[in-house]
């Protein structure tokens, strides 16, 4: 434990790092990496061709990617009833963006009533579609996001569409999204399965490789993970102590305060409260280095 002034040191230089950072956008982008993963940038809509529709084309939509144009239009006006009937139209002649669109809406609830067993089967789609052709630079971001939305319901399952869990197929579209896309939520969960042993052999070395990789690219959840383990002297190497607070301390200042992010708040915490006074201006100095090499 330590006293209320060493407490408020390590605070205030933590804190006036937070003040120095948030003009650049670290922090932002930071959260942004977590909480908005599947809502990066859309890919512009001059896809690659569709294909014909099975369907018989409704008369306000002349070819799938005119309904996808209408549908979106139509989703940013607040109509979901119009755009969820345009986008269907355009996802069902093979337009991805479509296809992700939806999916998220039937995942959130959003303009539909929540359906997930829906939403896999239009992410699943798009994971179909990449799997043998190369995405368009900019449906890049689109085309991971599926991947890791797919992975995520086989790692856990999806009673309402009959799915059982499948680590093995989660694993390999992990790692997929991991290497070629270099996604850093799919870095993340790679990570954490070869760290808990879930459907890969554990391997420490591994999961620390792939936590630092998303860790670097801003990612809270990593980073807690990371730090954690480096905190705890579990990741290898001497002298951890300092570099886990401070990547602690990034997760908690990037964490929006939701009860699933509870465990970032209380990792900080609890590290905070043990480490020596060294290790605390170890940490901050490590935060400033750090944050002048992403300004």
């Amino acid at each position: 434990m330590f006293g209320s002034s060493q407490k408020d040191v390590f605070y205030a230089a933590s804190h006036k790092i937070r003040r120095a950072a948030l003009p650049a956008g670290l922090f932002a982008a930071s959260f942004a990496m977590l909480v908005t993963a599947f809502v990066d940038p859309a890919p512009a809509l001059d896809a690659p061709a569709a294909r014909a529709p099975e369907t018989t084309p409704l008369p306000m939509f002349k070819n799938p990617r005119a309904a996808l144009r209408a549908g979106l239009e139509s989703y940013h006006a607040g109509d979901a009833a119009t755009s969820v009937a345009a986008l269907r139209y355009a996802a069902e002649g093979g337009e991805p963006l479509a296809q992700w669109k939806l999916g998220r809406m039937y995942a959130d609830g959003d303009g539909v009533a929540r359906d997930e067993a829906k939403a896999y089967d239009y992410f699943s789609k798009i994971v179909d579609h990449f799997a043998e052709e190369e995405p368009d630079p900019r449906e890049r971001s689109m085309a991971a996001n599926a991947f890791v939305a797919v992975g995520i319901y086989l790692r856990d399952g999806l009673t309402t569409a009959r799915i059982e869990p499948d680590l093995d197929r989660a694993f390999e579209l992990f790692r997929y999204a991991a290497t070629y896309f270099r996604n850093a939520d799919a870095q993340y969960h790679l990570g954490r399965m070869y760290l808990d042993g879930q459907g890969v052999k554990r391997d420490l070395r591994q999961s620390v490789n792939w936590l630092e990789l998303a860790a670097r690219k801003g990612h809270p959840q990593a980073q807690a993970v990371l730090g954690r383990l480096m905190f705890n002297g579990e990741a290898g190497g001497a002298g951890q102590k300092a570099r886990g607070l401070m990547y602690l301390t990034l997760a908690r200042d990037a964490a929006a305060g939701g009860a699933n992010e509870q465990w970032i708040i209380d990792s900080h915490a609890k590290a905070l409260a043990s480490a020596s006074e060294a290790d605390r201006k170890a940490a901050v100095a490590l935060l400033e280095d750090y944050l002048r090499e992403r300004n």
